[in-house]
């Protein structure tokens, strides 16, 4: 009963916010969001363990795998066009409240986790391992883990590459790319300078 009263209580809110008729809007892509959530759920029923999760218009959720698996808390939270693909025996866990943005890519053949409440801005591509380029075997894949804590915060446009461990509260910097360990409450930023080179030189004129 409490629970009904919250819910009507925070619509109510929304409503004088934003107006009933964008209320009205919202709410219906969350309803919309939660349907395809579940609809993904039912596909996959082998291999995805859920409770209530949100999948906005044109994202997904893949799985190539019959050993691969995925778990994603309550009330996960994925926008639109993004991709979750888990292959070979790959394990995707996502915890309770993560919020993926829009245009995020997750790519899983070993094991993915983020903690909960992380929250992940539009363009963030994680993976957990590469192309073996330099081998010419069927291991064309180098495969590892990436380890992200709870309460996360992950800027747009960040590249998360394999064998990562974030720690918990950390925050990583718009447009960083990451590799190795992230202690907890710490900033990571990918140190850039810029470098101008004169037109006349970069173009070979005397």
């Amino acid at each position: 009963m409490n629970l009904l009263r919250k819910g009507f209580a925070t619509i109510v809110a929304e409503c004088r916010n934003r107006g009933a008729y964008f209320t009205a809007i919202m709410y219906a892509g969350h309803i919309v969001g939660l349907l395809r959530g579940l609809f993904f759920r039912a596909v996959y029923y082998k291999n995805i363990k859920a409770s209530l999760f949100f999948l906005q218009a044109n994202s997904r959720i893949e799985v190539f795998s019959k050993a691969s698996r995925v778990t994603i808390g309550r009330f996960v939270y994925i926008r639109k066009n993004a991709s979750l693909r888990v292959d070979l025996g790959g394990e995707l866990h996502l915890g309770d409240k993560v919020f993926i943005n829009d245009n995020c890519n997750i790519n899983c053949v070993g094991r993915v986790s983020i903690g909960a409440h992380t929250k992940i801005a539009p363009n963030v591509c994680i993976n957990d391992h590469d192309h073996n380029y330099k081998s010419s075997s069927n291991d064309h894949l180098l495969i590892g883990e990436v380890t992200i804590g709870s309460n996360v915060w992950i800027g747009s446009n960040v590249v998360i590459l394999r064998d990562t461990t974030i720690g918990d509260n950390a925050v990583i910097a718009a447009g960083s790319i990451v590799k190795g360990n992230v202690p907890s409450d710490t900033v990571f930023m990918n140190k850039r300078e810029r470098h101008y080179i004169p037109y006349a030189a970069a173009s070979g004129a005397p």
